[in-house]
C-alpha cells in the first residue's frame, strides 16, 4: 500500500484541514471516517461490513462516555439553575481581583482535580467559566493561555497520578500490555510517566508566560456579564442541596468508576430535596444536550472512526512502513512509535481507546527493539495521549472550548486545538523520545 494513501494519514489530513477550514467537527470527522473506508478498499454501503456500518457499529465504543458527557451535562445546569455558581465565581472574582496569574492557576487547579479528587472531568467547564469571562476581558488575558492551562488539567493528571481518571488510564496501559506479552502493573506505569507530566508543565509554563503572555482584547456582551453583575449572597437551602449532591458525585464515582452512575445519583438528591423542581427536569435535561450534546456525538462518530480505520488496516501498514526506517535506532524507533500515536489519537480523539490498538503492535516492537519495560511504557504511554491535546474531536479540547466560547469569541480550531497540540504535543514528544533512551 502506497503510503501516501494510507488511510490513517489521508483521513487524518482531510480531518485536520476540514477542520482548519472551520467546518463543523461532527461534519468534519464524519468526512474523514468515510475518506478513511474508502481509501482502505471498504464499499461505502451495502451489508455489516461497509463504511457506514462499521461507522454505526463504533458507536457502542463510546457510548457510556456520550451517555456521562448528557447526564453531566444535565447535572452541570441543575447545579446553574440554582445560581450556586454564580455566587462562587462572584466571590472567586473579588477574592482574585486583577490578579491575572492567580486566576489561570486557580483554573488549572481545578481542572486537575476534575480528573483526580473531584472525578466530574470537563462537567465543570460550562458551570465555571463563562461566568468569568468579563473577568478574563477586564484582565485582558489571553483565552489561548487559558486554553493551554485547562487543557493541561485535563490531560496531565490522568498521565501521571494513579487516582480517578488517571487511575483508569493507567490500569489500561499496565493491562494492555500484560495481555501483549510484557508484564506490567498499574505502580510500574505511575513510576516512569512522571516524566511526561513535567514536560507537560512545562509546556505549560511556557505557553502561559512566554507564548501566550501578551494582553488581548475581547468584547465584554451580556452573555458573559453574568457573574460580573451577581451579588455576593448567603447560602440558601437550594444551595446546600447542590454541594451535597456535589459530594455524592464524588463519593458514587470514587467506588463505581461510572460517570453516568455518579451524576445520576447527584441529580437525583437534587430531585429528592427539591434542588430543582420535578416540573423543570425537561428543562434541565435539555439544557444538559445543549451544553454536552455535539460533545457526546462527537465522541460517538470517533467510536465509529476507529471501528473503520482498524478495519482498513491502514495501522499496520503505518507501523510496517515506520519499522522499515527504523534500521535498529533506538532513537528513530521512539520517534516513529510516537508519531504513528499522533496520528492515530488525531483522528480517535481519545488516547484511552488508542491504548489496546498501539498495544499490540508496539509491545512486540519495543522488545524486538531492546527496549527496557520502562521506555516501553513511557513510549505507549505518550503514543497514546499524543493527539489527546490538539485533536478537534477529544475533549481535552472541545471541554474549554465549550466554556470559553460561550461569547463566541473563541476558535475551537485556532484557539484551542492548535495552541494546545504545538504546547503539549511537542513537550511530550521530546521526553518521550529522551526517556526512552537512557531508563
Amino acid at each position: 500500500m502506497d503510503i501516501l494513501f494510507n488511510p490513517v494519514i489521508v483521513s487524518v489530513v482531510v480531518l485536520c484541514a476540514l477542520s482548519l477550514l472551520k467546518l463543523n467537527v461532527l461534519l468534519s470527522m464524519i468526512a474523514a471516517t468515510i475518506v478513511a473506508g474508502v481509501a482502505g478498499g471498504i464499499s461505502l454501503y451495502g451489508d455489516g461490513t461497509s463504511v457506514m456500518s462499521l461507522l454505526c457499529d463504533g458507536f457502542s465504543v463510546n457510548a457510556q462516555t456520550a451517555l456521562a458527557y448528557i447526564l453531566l451535562g444535565t447535572f452541570a445546569e441543575a447545579i446553574c439553575t440554582t445560581g450556586l455558581a454564580e455566587i462562587i465565581t462572584a466571590k472567586l472574582a473579588r477574592v482574585i481581583g486583577t490578579k491575572k496569574y492567580v486566576l489561570l492557576a486557580m483554573l488549572t487547579f481545578i481542572a486537575v482535580l476534575s480528573q483526580n479528587l473531584v472525578p466530574v472531568h470537563i462537567a465543570y467547564i460550562p458551570i465555571l467559566i463563562p461566568p468569568i469571562l468579563a473577568l478574563m476581558n477586564k484582565l485582558k488575558i489571553d483565552r489561548r493561555a487559558v486554553a493551554c492551562a485547562t487543557a493541561f488539567g485535563l490531560e496531565a493528571p490522568y498521565i501521571a497520578i494513579p487516582f480517578g481518571f488517571g487511575l483508569i488510564f493507567q490500569t489500561v496501559i499496565a493491562t494492555n500490555l500484560s495481555e501483549n506479552g510484557m508484564s506490567v502493573t498499574v505502580m510500574d506505569v505511575t513510576r516512569v510517566n512522571w516524566y511526561l507530566g513535567c514536560a507537560m508543565f512545562i509546556g505549560l509554563l511556557i505557553a502561559v508566560l512566554i507564548v501566550y503572555r501578551k494582553p488581548r482584547v475581547y468584547q465584554t456582551t451580556s452573555i458573559d456579564t453574568q457573574a460580573a453583575m451577581a451579588q455576593v449572597s448567603n447560602l440558601t437551602y437550594k444551595h446546600y442541596v447542590t454541594l451535597a449532591a456535589i459530594v455524592v458525585v464524588m463519593i458514587v464515582q470514587l467506588i463505581s468508576h461510572d460517570l453516568s452512575l455518579s451524576s445520576l445519583a447527584g441529580l437525583a438528591v437534587m430531585i429528592a430535596f427539591k434542588a430543582i423542581a420535578w416540573n423543570s427536569i425537561d428543562e434541565q435535561l435539555a439544557g444538559g444536550v445543549k451544553l454536552m450534546g455535539l460533545i457526546a456525538f462527537i465522541m460517538l462518530v470517533a467510536g465509529g472512526y476507529a471501528n473503520v480505520i482498524k478495519a482498513t488496516g491502514g495501522i499496520d501498514a503505518l507501523v510496517y512502513f515506520g519499522t522499515s526506517f527504523m534500521h535498529g535506532s533506538k532513537i528513530i524507533a521512539a520517534l516513529v512509535i510516537t508519531i504513528i500515536g499522533l496520528l492515530v489519537t488525531m483522528g480517535i480523539g481519545t488516547s484511552f481507546g488508542t491504548v489496546p490498538v498501539l498495544a499490540v503492535l508496539f509491545v512486540p516492537l519495543c522488545q524486538s527493539m531492546g527496549f527496557s519495560v520502562p521506555a516501553t511504557i513511557v513510549l505507549i504511554s505518550a503514543a497514546a495521549a499524543l493527539g489527546d491535546a490538539g485533536s478537534p474531536a477529544s475533549d481535552t479540547t472541545l471541554g474549554p472550548t465549550s466554556g470559553l466560547n460561550a461569547d463566541g469569541q473563541h476558535s475551537h480550531i485556532w484557539d484551542t486545538c492548535v495552541p494546545t497540540f504545538i504546547v503539549f504535543n511537542s513537550a511530550l514528544m521530546i521526553a518521550a523520545v529522551i526517556a526512552a533512551q537512557f531508563i
